[in-house]
């Protein structure tokens, strides 16, 4: 977490467990939402780590030398920095960016160690938890707080602003990569996968149960951490990755760079074709024949549409949409968004309203129940509708007012995937 002063690994000295310990405890009583995490962690003493590491199994290893130069101040935060690790899942979001990205070697998973230090550090400390000599944040490398790990990776390169950060290894637990000093899935102490998702839940319900006491990034994963993934949220990330990255779309003519066959033609200049980031517009139904739950699973649906398209938040707006259109709005903060709306239902309002919005879309997403009329013809973007399930006929009517309705279905130019089990029933 921070610098060894001597920049060497201890080879002598036995770990002062009364000091670490009483670290946890300080940890503990100043961020209460993670003792559960925290008491769950099992340490290891490691002379092959420069301060303190965790791996995927919830062991936490500890250098003696560290913990006998560190006051129990430091450490506390320390004990906070690599419990986050794990919470937050940043070796299995840095397996899963490695693998679409294609990003290989020890030099890209120490970007993503930094890259997963600075979305824990942004907002860690204060409150009574001092913040560890050489902890990386955002401002270190002149990037802006509140974003995540794979928002940050795309902002930065190893070079000369980070060669002081060469030291960094927050251990597998942090970047996915095994180290060898790994006691691995088979060592001593480690946490089956049920053990870890019930050690989530139980932070997840604290935070939840007293949301003014943690930050609102925490809220966050809080809420995301009770509705763990599901068959229908691969599948809606599956459709806006294919969207988003079909033929023609995110490609335009530049003369920045001409093209190549430039050259067969004399005194002409020819652009060439370039490929810039995807963007995503997702229209929200916001009628009374959606529900609050429902709403809600839109949000976070929203989340995980940024995260199809390699977390890039600034490349997503959301549209909430009934009967009209209303504010475009940038994915920034998703708390931010307001869902507001109400009467009827005319989503038709919504697409040309996007497809007005500058730059023009991709790739469009619809949150909907269904009950809608529907584009005549098909829009200039690809098109994929997360429809939320309704019953109709004798088990039950999708219109109370009138037995005999049933809604268009969405029409054949959009991609389809029905979105989980939701009692039927809107909110008015």
């Amino acid at each position: 977490m921070n610098q060894d002063s001597t920049g060497t690994l201890d080879s002598t000295g036995t770990l002062d467990l009364d000091k670490l310990f009483a670290a946890r405890l300080h940890a503990a009583r100043v961020r209460p939402y993670l003792a559960t995490a925290l008491f769950a962690l099992h340490t290891v003493e490691s002379r092959d780590v420069p301060t303190m590491a965790v791996d995927q199994h919830w062991r936490c290893y500890v250098s003696p030398s560290f913990v006998d130069r560190t006051p129990v101040e430091e450490l506390a935060g320390v004990w906070v920095h690599e419990v986050s690790h794990l919470l937050r899942d940043h070796h299995g979001r840095s397996d899963r960016v490695a693998r679409r990205r294609g990003l290989t070697g020890p030099g890209e998973r120490l970007r993503m160690n930094i890259a997963a230090d600075m979305e824990i550090n942004d907002d860690a400390f204060g409150d009574g938890l001092l913040r560890p000599e050489g902890a990386v944040r955002p401002q270190t490398l002149g990037l802006s707080q509140g974003e995540l790990m794979e928002d940050y990776l795309r902002q930065f390169r190893l070079g000369p602003r980070t060669q002081e950060l060469a030291w960094l290894d927050c251990g597998s637990g942090a970047d996915g990569l095994y180290r060898e000093w790994d006691l691995g899935p088979d060592g001593a102490n480690g946490l089956s996968e049920q053990q870890r998702d019930a050690v989530r839940f139980r932070v997840a319900q604290g935070i939840i149960g007293r949301p003014g006491n943690a930050p609102k990034k925490w809220q966050r994963w809080a809420e995301e951490a009770f509705h763990p993934p599901q068959p229908w949220r691969e599948l809606l990330g599956a459709a806006v990755r294919s969207a988003a990255s079909g033929p023609g779309v995110g490609e335009d003519y530049t003369y920045g760079r001409p093209a190549r066959r430039s050259a067969g033609v004399p005194g002409v200049v020819l652009p060439s074709l370039r490929r810039r980031p995807p963007h995503v517009s997702v229209i929200i139904d916001t009628s009374g024949s959606v529900s609050d739950a429902e709403l809600g699973s839109a949000i976070l649906e929203v989340a995980a549409i940024a995260r199809a398209v390699g977390g890039r938040r600034d490349l997503v707006t959301v549209l909430p949409c009934d009967a009209s259109a209303r504010i475009v709005h940038p994915l920034c903060q998703g708390e931010g968004i307001p869902l507001m709306g109400g009467g009827g239902t005319d989503l038709r309002t919504g697409f040309a309203k996007a497809l007005r919005s500058s730059p023009r879309p991709d790739a469009i997403v619809v949150l909907t129940d269904g009950q809608t009329p529907w584009p005549t013809s098909r829009p200039p973007c690809r098109t994929v509708v997360g429809l939320f399930p309704r019953r109709g006929g004798k088990e039950g009517s999708w219109n109370e007012d009138d037995p005999d309705y049933v809604p268009d279905t969405p029409p054949a130019w959009a991609r389809v995937v029905e979105i989980g089990s939701v009692p039927p029933g809107g909110r008015g």
